[in-house]
């Protein structure tokens, strides 16, 4: 194993709860031994990235109800290409070698698995999207 591949690997968490056996699909494999301990890896700048997003879009967010904040959030990443593109790289670039040759045989598959984690991570931690002006209040 690379220097590059055994650092990453090295730093990233251990996840207990996670999943896997004997008759677990290969996506779910991925998904439970690479994803979720990347996602939660990448969760602080996962958060500061839907922040900004947040920002840009000039904080309407904010004035939503909880509901239409929670749908705000997954639409915010189906439909803003740029915007998803730019999460999956913040996860893609945590992947080993060996890992990335394993996304891109499934890719498509793996990429809904990803947002899908994604989405209900940063609607998990709702309140963590506050701003820090609300906060202080």
């Amino acid at each position: 194993m690379d220097t590059r591949s055994s650092h990453l690997l090295k730093i990233r968490p251990v996840l207990q709860k996670a999943k896997v056996h004997a008759d677990t699909t290969d996506d779910e494999y991925f998904q439970n031994v690479t994803l979720r301990p990347i996602i939660k890896f990448q969760n602080m700048l996962l958060i500061e990235a839907f922040k900004n997003y947040i920002g840009k879009h000039k904080n309407k967010y904010y004035e939503l109800s909880v509901e239409k904040r929670l749908e705000y959030i997954e639409k915010s990443i189906q439909k803003d290409i740029k915007f998803r593109n730019s999460l999956k790289g913040m996860i893609i670039g945590q992947f080993t070698v060996e890992e990335y040759r394993t996304y891109i045989k499934n890719s498509s598959a793996l990429n809904k698995r990803m947002m899908n984690m994604v989405i209900n991570r940063l609607k998990d931690q709702m309140q963590l999207l506050e701003s820090v002006s609300l906060v202080y209040e």
